[in-house]
């Protein structure tokens, strides 16, 4: 999920790394700050660096916060991949002439994107509404975390369209389009009616009027 990024940014081991691993984690994480982000001033960087401490999680918890990640701890995959783009962004500003140059990426490596949801604002009252509203339609229980509800709709989803599912909904859909194009057309008769008595009933005024000298005009 992480190689290419991890390869840019000349990772030792872009392929065997595993953020679940959790010293392997944090001397990454710590590798990221003295590295690529530099976020920290040195002497700053002590509580991240402070690997086998307790209270690790919680300084990596306030890091986050201090680069304006849109992820919590308990998200790792989504925080550790935005950490790498942002890593990724300060070493391309650094070294703009050095990656002016570089191939594109093979075919192969372009088809595999990542999870287009890690990069939805989750905040976004927007965002929020709509995900309601799919868990709502699909009755999908209430999580406080939105991201968490919408991959369950994904999920479910992607479940439901298989192709004997959207045969079926096609033909259920075939049959209501029936019903209503029948109420329809009963509708469009009981109005063409309607027009007809009308026309007959304005055509029978005119063909014998009555004048009201009293008012100097043509009533009944």
């Amino acid at each position: 999920m992480f190689r290419r990024k991890l390869t840019a940014l000349d990772y030792h081991n872009p392929s065997g790394f595993d953020c679940k691993d959790e010293t392997e984690f944090r001397n990454f994480i710590v590798w990221l700050e003295d590295q690529k982000i530099r976020h920290y001033k040195i002497e700053d960087r002590g509580n991240l660096r402070n690997i086998p401490s307790s209270g690790w999680p919680k300084s990596f918890e306030q890091y986050l916060q201090d680069v304006n990640c849109p992820f919590t701890v308990e998200e790792r995959q989504e925080s550790v991949d935005w950490l790498l783009g942002l890593a990724v962004r300060l070493e391309y500003g650094d070294n703009v002439e050095k990656y002016k140059n570089c191939p594109p990426a093979t075919a192969t490596e372009a088809a595999k994107p990542s999870d287009p949801l890690i990069h939805l604002d989750s905040s976004n009252p927007d965002f929020k509404a709509g995900v309601l509203g799919l868990a709502s339609l699909l009755k999908i229980q209430r999580h406080d975390d939105y991201l968490v509800m919408l991959k369950a709709i994904r999920i479910l989803i992607q479940e439901r369209l298989t192709p004997e599912a959207i045969a079926k909904a096609n033909a259920t859909l075939n049959e209501a389009a029936q019903i209503l194009r029948l109420l329809h057309i009963e509708e469009l008769r009981d109005l063409q009616t309607r027009i007809n008595e009308a026309i007959v009933a304005v055509q029978a005024v005119i063909a014998d009027p009555k004048t009201d000298h009293r008012l100097g005009k043509v009533g009944r």
